[in-house]
């Protein structure tokens, strides 16, 4: 016997659970609280540099970090709406900050070829533990970045895994930036930033198949 169409409705509704919505200002409160715990982190562990509230700090240090910083924003703010697709997203905004940020590597390029010995320069100890602890810094982010897209729908999990390894390397070197003292262009430039490109190809690499829905 046929049932009719509102009885075959019924109990597909019957079957249904309630859902929270994603909302932005819950994504940016969990990443910001992710963020949050990362700096305590590392002033518990490292400290944070008091330099920078003393004057000490140089004028490419503020701005690198206020570049990764702001970059990690940008791209997460773009991240978290992934998770709600609509029609007419925008992407934008990460991709001008994230200009920005590649031209310090650039900034710092004379500063390296002017130097007697370029690879002193480059300090690679100090920048490898840089590299190191602002990869390590960006964990918690993107965690946070990860569960709330795999609670949405992304639409295209290859760039929404590439924004989120922008978003959440780049709020690691803002963060571990607070607590490094070195100040050079060359340590800035190279050290500080190669986190984000690091970030951007795992990111582009691995996470779309655990994306996917």
């Amino acid at each position: 016997m046929s049932r009719s169409t509102n009885e075959l409705i019924r109990e597909m509704a019957d079957e249904l659970t309630p859902v929270r919505s994603l909302r932005l200002r819950d994504g940016l409160a969990r990443v910001a609280g992710a963020l949050m715990l990362t700096l305590i982190a590392i002033e518990s562990i490292a400290g944070l540099w008091r330099g920078v509230w003393q004057g000490e700090a140089s004028t490419f240090y503020i701005l690198t970090n206020g570049l990764l910083l702001l970059l990690g924003c940008a791209a997460t703010s773009t991240v978290l709406r992934m998770a709600s697709p609509q029609v007419g997203n925008q992407h934008e905004g990460p991709r001008w900050a994230f200009l920005a940020v590649a031209l310090l590597p650039v900034a710092a390029l004379p500063a390296l070829l002017g130097h007697d010995h370029p690879v002193v320069a480059l300090g690679s100890f100090h920048g490898l533990k840089c590299m190191s602890l602002s990869l390590a810094a960006a964990s918690l982010s993107a965690v946070a970045l990860f569960l709330w897209l795999r609670r949405g729908a992304p639409v295209s999990p290859a760039t929404a895994g590439l924004h989120l390894g922008i978003a959440s390397s780049a709020l690691g070197a803002g963060a571990w930036g607070l607590a490094c003292p070195l100040d050079g262009d060359v340590h800035l430039g190279i050290w500080h930033v190669l986190p984000v490109f690091l970030g951007a190809l795992l990111g582009r690499l691995a996470l779309p198949s655990l994306l996917r829905w």
